[in-house]
């Protein structure tokens, strides 16, 4: 039986540092407005700065390819957490989403975005071949429809969409054709369009009261201005407030969404309101730019990779950013409706930097085993 060693000799010109000053540089923004927008929990995140790099360092020197023979002891994990936060997690407005250790807590659904990825760039690398098969797709979305249903029943249904529309950029990318795509947009589709004509005109109970309130209030934002709507369109208002450079960090104004109470805890889900407000339009563009960049840096890489499970690896991760990006900037701007999602290295929140940090450490892994090109 062939035994594969956890480690590589690896050569440091191999190493992406430019991948890694990039997350980086963006953390450290974040960090700033992050501090910016609440004083008091600027420590918390610099501590899972350092806990984070930590895990890069470590993660990038393991090989992927021994972690992805670990694939159904990760998938355990994924589910052996969530279960725990179903029984003995903590509640939070509502929300049961955090495990409680006393001295910190742990959002496990972070760390099982990363899993995940992992479990399935392995299954998608062992069915190859078969992966138009119905029997494949089939049993792919059952393996992932039992964490999400775990997720959604916190409840978190942004990051379980989320989770879904990586895995369908995973398959895809695994060598799921357009066919298979085009099919479950003929379906997704008109199904959206008739659940929000279902939430707007009937009284059936087919998301959660909170949910629908939501997306009622981002169809209606003037009849819920005062409460659903109030967040969102004050958010919209501090990023257009912010003109070209914005007010600057650490501003003392009491018209500040920070300062006057406008948005509760704007250091998380709604964080680049404060971007916009203080470094704004040229700080906004910074911001995604530096989204951009680690996107496409990591699909660079997986388009190097030397094996299926190598590229899977990277654009998942990839997707992983880009898809929670472009949710979380679409609710601070109005596009989608407000749901709570984090804004990858940037907005406060320990589990969520910490595993951005394990899933960026994974993809460098893969660079320093790139296919040699002449």
């Amino acid at each position: 039986m062939k035994i594969l060693k956890f480690t590589k000799p690896y050569r440091l010109k191999d190493f992406k540092f430019s991948l890694l000053i990039s997350v980086l540089a963006l953390t450290c923004l974040g960090i700033m407005v992050i501090g910016s927008a609440k004083q008091s929990v600027q420590g918390r995140q610099i501590i899972g700065l350092v806990i984070g790099l930590i895990a890069l360092a470590v993660v990038s020197m393991i090989d992927y390819v021994w972690i992805l023979n670990l694939q159904w002891i990760l998938y355990g994990l994924t589910i052996a957490m969530l279960l725990a936060v179903r029984f003995f997690g903590r509640d939070v407005n509502g929300a049961t989403r955090w495990i409680d250790f006393g001295f910190t807590t742990f959002q496990p659904s972070e760390l099982a975005k990363i899993l995940l990825v992992l479990f399935f760039a392995k299954y998608i690398m062992n069915h190859e071949d078969e992966i138009t098969k119905p029997v494949t797709i089939i049993k792919a979305v059952l393996l992932m429809a039992v964490p999400c249903f775990l997720i959604y029943k916190q409840p978190d249904l942004s990051t379980t969409i989320s989770i879904v529309l990586v895995f369908c950029v995973m398959m895809y990318v695994g060598g799921l054709g357009y066919k298979f795509i085009g099919i479950f947009l003929l379906i997704t589709v008109p199904a959206a369009v008739i659940l929000l004509s279902l939430i707007v005109h009937s009284d059936i109970d087919i998301l959660q009261g909170y949910q629908e309130t939501r997306i009622l209030a981002w169809l209606q934002p003037e009849k819920y201005s005062s409460d659903e709507a109030y967040q969102q369109n004050n958010s919209i208002m501090a990023i257009g407030s912010g003109r070209l450079t914005g007010k600057g960090l650490n501003n003392n104004t009491t018209t500040s969404v920070k300062n006057g109470n406008f948005i509760l805890e704007p250091q998380t889900d709604f964080i680049f309101a404060i971007v916009g407000e203080e470094l704004g339009f040229v700080g906004c563009c910074i911001v995604i730019g530096l989204l951009l960049l680690i996107v496409i840096q990591c699909m660079r890489i997986g388009m190097r990779a030397p094996d299926t499970g190598g590229r899977i690896i990277c654009c998942g991760v990839a997707a992983q950013i880009g898809i929670q990006s472009f949710i979380n900037i679409s609710v601070a701007t109005g596009l989608f409706p407000n749901t709570g999602i984090p804004l990858p290295f940037v907005s406060y929140g320990m589990s969520s930097l910490v595993s951005m940090f394990i899933g960026i450490g994974l993809v460098l892994n893969v660079g320093l085993q790139q296919k040699k090109y002449k």
